[in-house]
């Protein structure tokens, strides 16, 4: 760590406001002044020096749901795996990182926890924040890629005892319509977990009840999920619809250009805002290399797949088989695709992940007392810059 860090001549991005030839202290991996350049302070300083070069400098990324990168998935099962996929993601600009499942024999999902415990203990950067379970108590009308085989029951027993199991986990998407469901989004709650909507067909009144029983966010919105449909002749809304007119909701979506299309990313933009729309890359291990054929999921028992066209298919090119996404990506596809401001885009991927995890009092955005999590990048979201809680690791 540098213990002493003065970054100038920038666009600083808080991103509540953007300060024009801003200036930004860190000390001893803590903000210690945002602010306009200060003569006093830069003429004074004696630590390491940045010139921005008048590029912005803003929060450092938060994706809160990626299973893997840099040739590397979590359910690879080894330790490696889980710092090779979260160093992958932090050239890119994340800075804090949540690894995620996919519905797998329970025993690899202990495993995964065991080996993001260790990670976090050894990782450099970014920040491991703890896990995401994107399963395996999912809805088989809505299971996508999910692997039906090991699509499972909420029961009490087993849930206390998979989630007991590590306090590591932070996150955890299900379908609420399911047996047990509720009662699941009653025992995150009262966990501190947070509970997400994901891979579900339920119907308007379900998510209705979801969220009166500790549900507060969806997962990958349009991906996996119920639209209007008839039911007995009567059109239903479906998870989609809800979690777009529910403002007790916040939504993620996967920016990549791919699986939601410019007018897409409009309307939701539009009817959500940035204070209620994360962006995640939702990335499988692929991201961040060469196109070509990859394993989807665990190298033992994944599936192949395509890289091609910016996406990963299936070898039939039937479907799409997950994203390949990098969060400085996404952050250029809101501005150029669904025509956010710079501001706005930044958000979407800093302060409201960070207060849909619970993590604001201490990262999501550049103010003195929070963590040194900084990326530097130009006017086409390249990055040049990053730090992870006062370590320049680029």
């Amino acid at each position: 760590m540098d213990d002493l860090i003065l970054i100038k001549n920038g666009r600083v991005l808080t991103p509540f406001r953007e300060i024009k030839d801003g200036m930004v202290v860190i000390n001893n991996g803590k903000i210690d002044y945002v602010g306009f350049y200060n003569k006093d302070i830069a003429d004074n300083f004696t630590g390491k020096v940045i010139d921005a070069g008048g590029m912005y400098i803003s929060p450092g990324f938060i994706d809160i749901h990626t299973h893997g990168g840099g040739g590397h998935d979590l359910m690879d099962g080894t330790v490696d795996a889980v710092l090779g996929m979260a160093k992958a993601h932090a050239l890119h600009g994340t800075t804090t990182i949540v690894p995620t499942t996919l519905t797998a024999p329970i025993g690899d999902i202990y495993k995964a926890l065991d080996n993001v415990k260790e990670a976090k203990r050894v990782c450099e950067f970014p920040t491991i924040l703890g896990v995401h379970l994107e399963g395996p108590y999912f809805s088989k009308a809505q299971k996508g890629a999910q692997d039906e085989r090991y699509l499972r029951i909420p029961a009490k027993g087993e849930v206390d005892k998979l989630i007991g199991y590590s306090d590591d986990i932070v996150r955890v998407s299900a379908a609420p319509e399911i047996e047990g469901g509720l009662e699941l989004g009653r025992y995150l709650k009262s966990r501190g977990i947070v509970a997400s909507i994901g891979h579900s067909d339920a119907t308007y009144d379900d998510v209705v009840m979801a969220v009166e029983n500790g549900y507060t966010h969806v997962t990958h919105l349009y991906s996996g999920m119920s639209g209007v449909r008839r039911i007995n002749a009567f059109r239903v809304a479906g998870v989609i619809e809800s979690a777009l007119l529910m403002d007790e909701l916040t939504v993620e979506i996967i920016a990549d250009g791919k699986h939601l299309p410019p007018p897409l990313l409009k309307l939701i933009y539009k009817i959500k805002g940035a204070d209620k729309i994360a962006l995640v890359t939702d990335s499988m291990r692929a991201a961040g290399m060469p196109e070509g054929e990859y394993i989807l999921g665990s190298l033992k028992g994944g599936q192949k797949v395509v890289v091609e066209d910016g996406v990963a298919k299936l070898m039939d090119r039937s479907a799409f088989a997950g994203s390949v996404a990098t969060a400085d990506l996404l952050v250029g596809n809101m501005i150029r695709l669904a025509g956010a401001p710079v501001l706005d885009a930044v958000k979407m991927m800093t302060s409201t992940p960070a207060k849909i995890m619970h993590i604001d009092d201490s990262k999501g955005s550049l103010s003195k007392g929070k963590d040194a999590d900084v990326v530097i990048f130009d006017d086409d979201i390249n990055i040049k810059h990053v730090i992870s809680v006062g370590k320049v690791i680029l």
